[in-house]
This record gives C-alpha cells, structure tokens and sequence, in this order.
C-alpha cells in the first residue's frame, strides 16, 4: 500500500524555505518523495537546505527570489519547470513584518510593503504557477501560510493581520476558481511557532508565560506541527479539501479568557 500520504515524485515549490516553517516543510515534504525547490532572498542559506535534503537522499535545488520581485517570482516558477519538467504543490510561505506598533500610526510605506509581500506577491506566484497546475491529471494543491493574526486583531501588528486576513480571501476565491481543474487551494493559520521570525514573540518572558497560560495546550509549536498539516494538504488523503484553512496555535484561538 506504501505511505498513506505519499509525495513521490512531486514537484514544490516552497517560498521562504531557508530557514523556519518553510524549511520544515521542505524537509518534512522530501523525506516523503518529494522533490523541492528551496526558496527565499538569501541563495546561500537555500543551498544549505538543499544540501541538507539531498544529504538525506531527497532531490532539491536552489533558487533565489525576492517575493516584492514580480519578475523574480514568475522567474521561480519557471525555474521549477524547466527543471523538473512539472509543478505539483506551490507553498506560498515568504511573508515579512516590516512594522510593529498602532495602526493609526503606521506609515504608508510600510503598510505597503507588507501588504506586497504577504498578498500580491502569493497572487503572482499563484498566477504565474496556475497554467503549470493545470496540467496535472491527478490534481495539484496550493497552499498559502496565514496566521491567527488573519482570523483575530492583534495589537501592534494589526497591518500584518490585515495581510494575513487578505491571504485567507485569496485561499477562498482562487479555490472557487480552479477547483474545475482538480487544484485544490488551501491555507495553514499557525499560532507562535518556534522560528527566528517569531523569536520576539517566544524569547518574551512575559508573552511566552501568556501563552503557556492560555493556551489549552499550555506551549508554542514547532516546525513539524505545521508541516505536518501541509503535508495533508499537499497529499492524496487531503484532496477533498479546499477553501479551508487549518489552524495549529495549541486552541489558543478557541480558548475564552473567562
């Protein structure tokens, strides 16, 4: 019968995959036969991810792209083809957070960037990745990282939230409009993960107490916790799936302060 959530032979693309949930996904998505395409703004830190892979014996390579770069993220997708000869799963999971205070103080160029980088730029991947999805008898998924910032207000990153909020919009239509062509889209909402990204957040005594406190689960998540979601989504078990977005955050979301 082999592994229930196979990726073999599957070609994906994982925007910022050097480091964090990106690079778990990544690992996660190769020991499973997958092969990947390791992305993100900083080349050397992709090549030792893809070192790492094809160490393990997984297939991987390297290519660098800077998501605020339409030319650089249609350049991505194109790689993967000419590489791989297909496109199966597109990760969308670089985002940035230039920005942390009120949002009646926040500038326009920052508002901006951000919702650059974490909305249009996954609307460009998805746009230029679509003819490439197409193409797969057996169906194709996109998945794009969102947060919890997406689904409450957050004080101090409230233009992230925004961002993250648009994202589960995107995940929505785009699911509306290509489920015809068996692409399922979906979208993973995680809380505080154990990443250099959120390292203000959980080297916080203070906030990491919070949510150890509030949280029905009483921690933080790792990589794996979310990587094992995408792989759900990315393999045959998920492909009833679509238009949904699966929170990790250990049920902070649903827990009520009382």
């Amino acid at each position: 019968m082999g592994n229930f959530f196979d990726l073999n032979n599957k070609v994906a693309i994982i925007t910022g995959s050097s480091r964090g949930i990106g690079k778990g996904i990544a690992l996660r998505f190769s020991e499973l036969g997958a092969k990947i395409i390791v992305s993100s703004r900083k080349i050397d830190a992709c090549e030792e991810v893809v070192k790492q892979i094809v160490d393990s014996g997984g297939t991987a390579s390297a290519y660098e792209c800077n998501i605020s770069n339409k030319d650089a993220c249609e350049g991505l997708i194109k790689f993967a083809k000419e590489k791989y000869g297909k496109l199966d799963v597109l990760v969308c999971n670089a985002a940035s957070n230039p920005y942390y205070g009120k949002l009646a103080e926040i500038p326009d160029e920052s508002f901006e960037k951000i919702m650059n980088n974490n909305v249009k730029s996954n609307l460009w991947l998805c746009k230029s990745a679509i003819p490439h999805l197409k193409d797969n008898q057996n169906g194709s998924s996109i998945i794009i990282v969102s947060s919890i910032a997406g689904l409450q207000g957050v004080k101090n990153l409230g233009a992230y939230s925004i961002s993250k909020t648009a994202d589960i919009g995107l995940i929505r239509s785009l699911a509306v409009e290509l489920g015809k062509y068996k692409i399922n889209v979906n979208g993973l909402c995680p809380g505080i993960i154990k990443t250099d990204f959120a390292k203000a957040l959980w080297e916080n005594p203070e906030i990491l107490k919070d949510v150890e406190s509030y949280a029905p689960l009483q921690r933080i998540g790792t990589t794996d916790e979310v990587a094992g979601a995408a792989i759900l989504l990315a393999s045959k078990p998920g492909a009833f799936i679509t238009g949904q977005v699966i929170t990790m955050d250990g049920g902070i979301t649903i827990a009520g302060r009382g």
